[in-house]
């Protein structure tokens, strides 16, 4: 019962502050979706490591570490290369939105290559990777809530009462409910995951070393790469190809627009890396309950750090435990309703159907959306099979292939047409769905190739496709100057 009001009373509380966000402005659709950019250091850093802590690394951090061993640490190392390359790449964006009052990714990318049908395109490739990462945040949370309230409350209950609360703070609040959350979560998760670390290596192996003796002894191999599958191959490249797929999620690329000076990004590039090294303390619950919470399999890996919970601590401390959690579906699942609903309303409706629509209509349409997709996420939440988790997996190979036409948009000449950028985009995703539901590899398509290269992440070979027929369709579609036509004249 302790545990259950525990969480109940974080939920409450994260329901107040979301709703208490909004007080004092006046939730136009600049305010309500980007924040009127107006956020210092502190909001822009909790809303960028927002992104981190979500219930997949609560959850699935400590439980791809239960399961998988070594390859865990590419959780660890890829938001660190993505901090690093958003030292440079996040001022030229921010200036560029700023100076053209710029509400979404997709505008960046309409306004950057003069080309609306490029935005719309931008638009439905980000909400078709945002809906599954929001049934992930509430299926995490379903799982949390029932494990940690000791099945008081129904994994399904769980599930519509957090849609409901992040629906009625996102519609008042917007991206400011978000920020305000992500205090809370940031400092509960931060105090939990570190004590948990430490302590449930201590308590149940009496050292950190003697625990991954332990775990050695016991699973010989368990804490090296194996040799084929998830080898260092595989490390390497999906660090890589998360690394440039991390700012370009939509909901992580629109927190760049909130902030109130690009100073803000290069202070954040500094602070994120050792901010990252909090997740190994989440590893460490993973490693601990190897050998004390043996036998799960599949999907029940992710109830690892749960389940030595709840052999490790008194009711009311887990309870505590799974508020946290609960906060690591709240505030990414909010971030990712106000940013879907923006890019529908916004970049779908105003970009595709109705360009003379005006801001205070499209606000209103961005709130109706809200509910609806949280209807949607949690229909297939619910039932919802392995399909979900397909799309998830193309989840970040989606958003990946918009990083070569940003990266080009950047540079002071851009030979890249608009044609260019739609074609390649267009491309990329369409290798990403065909070798996502076929399940094909890069062993059973270059089957001679050598061992090292057959364990490349698939989503290379989108990017790959991506990028060559980026460069050949903007050499086929370059616009003719005043020089050539002269030049033709002469002839």
């Amino acid at each position: 019962m302790s545990a259950l009001v525990i969480i109940v009373a974080i939920t409450l509380v994260a329901l107040y502050l979301g709703m208490r966000a909004r007080r004092g402005h006046d939730m136009s659709l600049e305010q309500w979706s980007v924040g009127g950019r107006s956020f210092g250091t502190a909001f822009v850093f909790l809303l960028m490591a927002g992104e981190i802590y979500t219930t997949f690394t609560f959850l699935g951090g400590s439980g791809f570490a239960y399961g998988k061993g070594a390859p865990v640490y590419y959780i660890l190392c890829y938001g660190t290369l993505a901090y690093i390359l958003s030292y440079w790449m996040l001022p030229p964006v921010w200036r560029y939105a700023k100076q053209h009052r710029l509400m979404s990714q997709p505008h960046f990318f309409a306004r950057k290559y003069n080309s609306p049908a490029l935005g719309v395109l931008v638009a439905c490739v980000g909400v078709l990777a945002l809906v599954p990462y929001l049934v992930l945040q509430l299926k995490g949370l379903g799982i949390i809530v029932t494990t940690a309230s000791f099945g008081a409350i129904s994994s399904t209950a769980a599930i519509w009462i957090g849609a409901a609360v992040v629906t009625a703070y996102v519609i008042v609040s917007g991206v400011r409910g978000c920020a305000w959350n992500s205090v809370v979560k940031d400092t509960m998760i931060l105090a939990i995951a570190v004590f948990l670390g430490i302590y449930l290596p201590i308590h149940h192996y009496g050292s950190m070393s003697e625990m991954f003796r332990a775990i050695d002894a016991a699973r010989p191999g368990f804490l090296v790469f194996p040799a084929k599958g998830q080898s260092v191959a595989w490390f390497q490249s999906t660090v890589l190809l998360t690394a440039m797929g991390f700012f370009m999620w939509p909901h992580t690329f629109g927190s760049v627009y909130t902030a109130r000076d690009e100073r803000i990004f290069r202070r954040n590039a500094a602070i994120l890396p050792l901010y990252q090294l909090i997740l190994l303390f989440v590893f460490f619950c993973g490693f601990a309950a190897v050998l004390k919470v043996p036998g799960l399999k599949g999907g029940n890996i992710d109830l690892s750090l749960f389940r030595l919970s709840l052999q490790t601590f008194d009711p009311w401390f887990v309870g505590v435990i799974g508020a946290a959690g609960v906060l690591t579906a709240l505030v990414p699942g909010s971030m990712i309703l106000t940013t879907a609903s923006t890019l529908i309303a916004n970049d779908v409706y105003r970009g595709a159907m109705m360009k003379q629509a005006d801001d205070a209509r499209v606000a209103k349409l961005a709130r109706f959306f809200v509910p609806v997709i949280a209807l949607v996420a949690v229909g297939f939440t619910l039932n919802g099979g392995e399909t979900i988790v397909a799309l998830l997996l193309m989840g970040y190979n989606f958003v990946t292939q918009l990083f070569p036409a940003l990266v080009c948009s950047l540079s002071t000449r851009n030979r890249v047409t608009k044609q260019g950028a739609f074609c390649g985009i267009l491309s990329g995703v369409a290798v990403v769905i065909i070798t996502t539901v076929t399940h094909v590899s890069v062993a059973q398509l270059i089957p001679f190739a050598p061992d090292a290269l057959k364990d490349i992440n698939i989503g290379f070979l989108a990017l790959a496709v991506n990028i060559a027929v980026l460069a050949a369709v903007s050499v086929l579609t370059q616009p003719h100057t005043h020089a050539d036509h002269e030049h033709a004249g002469a002839h």
